[in-house]
């Protein structure tokens, strides 16, 4: 393999294959580097295996970070209308689910197949299980900006045979050479796929700043009473809204062994900080403070367990049901409704339209979709991705402070940021 390339790209994901192929098409000789033993394992595991892999409606506002903006250039120039259409001319049967969430009938294997097959019609060189060393900038060099050494990831067989070899064996080196580096690294969510900080020790070496990172589009955990009416009631799902004081979601909401998940759950979670507390409108259709209260007036010898029986079929599982009685009328339960006072149902309807909740924590890295925060965007062109600091230095994807909403925004981030970057490598 040659040592010198027009165009070097840290990350076998998303963003990097698609720059790769990208700039490959402009005839740049593009290299992609990745530690991993597969390209795309996230791309793999994302959708349940299928690939959500965009959305039909596609806006700024279905994005965050620190400059709302930043987004804007790339994904106006790149739309999903223009990966849609790769993937009808590669024939990759696909549907289309709530939101304008778009999924491959089959499996996600086919759009990276697509990806590699793209790349490899371009002359784009992929080298796996490939560890970066070190990455200097170049001052004098005037074909090149940037010098990598990399070695080979070593399997459990290798390390064994390095253990058995003698002391002075050491993992042999290779140096590569280029003149744009593209940073494609990911973020930290899903370490077992081999996920790592590397892209963002990279910014900060060559001086950017990073904004706070943190797991985002992540299940909730609780503690305490909490804890344990969250765990009993694992496997039920219902629609709920999900808020807090920045923004609300009405979509289903899944109990688990572990706390609360489900897309109103990992979308609300990137809007929320430790601390703060949560809430949940149990039943989003009904105005249940008016409903007791009418209730009271009209079938006055009533339980609240009744009214709830009859007018929320199946909104409501009885399992569910007979949880709340406990945690949050247990005293009133088998009291008429015209032997409690209006107060106390008012606060028990505002509590089934707002249920309050403190989670102490989310399931973190491990099984969030996405790390929010990153590279700081202040400091890198919305045009280019160039670095404003290094010439020939690029971000792109997930390491950028840009996090996109459940629902195939992540990829369109990937495949949008891939594209401007690979138009001017």
């Amino acid at each position: 393999m040659s040592s010198h390339f027009d165009v070097i790209i840290i990350g076998a994901g998303a963003s990097g294959l698609y720059c790769a192929l990208t700039a490959g098409r402009r005839g740049r000789r593009v290299l992609v580097l990745d530690h991993a033993n597969k390209a795309g394992k996230k791309i793999l595991i994302s959708g349940g295996g299928r690939c959500n892999f965009t959305n039909y409606f596609v806006e700024p506002e279905h994005f965050i970070g620190a400059n709302q903006h930043f987004c804007k250039s790339a994904l106006s120039r790149y739309p999903s209308w223009e990966f849609i259409g790769m993937v009808e001319r590669h024939k990759i049967p696909y549907h289309e689910r709530e939101h304008g969430q778009l999924f491959c009938d089959d499996s996600a294997q086919d759009i990276l197949t697509m990806l590699l097959n793209e790349c490899a019609a371009v002359g784009v060189q992929v080298r796996l299980n490939t560890q970066i060393d070190s990455v200097q900038a170049l001052e004098n060099d005037k074909k090149s900006r940037f010098q990598l050494l990399t070695s080979r990831v070593l399997s459990k067989k290798d390390k064994q045979e390095q253990k058995d070899a003698p002391k002075q064996t050491k993992p042999v080196q290779s140096g590569f050479r280029c003149e744009s580096l593209v940073v494609a690294t990911g973020g930290l969510s899903i370490p077992t796929m081999g996920a790592s900080g590397l892209g963002y020790e990279l910014a900060q070496q060559f001086g950017h700043q990073l904004n706070p990172i943190d797991a985002s589009l992540v299940p909730f955990t609780f503690t305490d009473k909490t804890g344990e009416l969250i765990r009993a009631l694992a496997g039920i799902s219902l629609p709920v809204i999900a808020s807090n004081e920045r923004i609300s979601f009405r979509l289903p909401l899944l109990f688990t062994h572990r706390g609360l998940s489900g897309p109103a759950m990992l979308q609300l979670s990137n809007y929320w900080q430790t601390g703060e507390t949560i809430s949940i409108n149990l039943l989003p259709d009904t105005d249940m403070t008016q409903l007791l209260l009418d209730h009271k007036n009209s079938h006055s010898r009533q339980l609240i367990r009744t009214v709830l029986a009859d007018y929320t079929d199946s909104a409501l599982p009885k399992k569910l049901l007979v949880a709340l009685q406990t945690t949050l009328w247990d005293d009133i339960k088998d009291k008429e409704l015209a032997n409690i006072k209006d107060e106390r149902l008012i606060e028990l309807g505002t509590t089934l339209n707002g249920w309050l909740l403190k989670p102490s924590g989310t399931e973190g890295y491990r099984t969030a979709e996405v790390t929010r925060g990153g590279v700081k965007t202040d400091e890198v062109s919305s045009k280019t991705m160039q670095s404003n600091y290094q010439e020939g230095l690029y971000f792109i994807g997930e390491v950028l402070d840009v996090t996109g909403w459940l629902g195939g925004y992540n990829f369109q981030w990937a495949w949008a940021s891939g594209f401007v970057c690979g138009e001017v490598v």
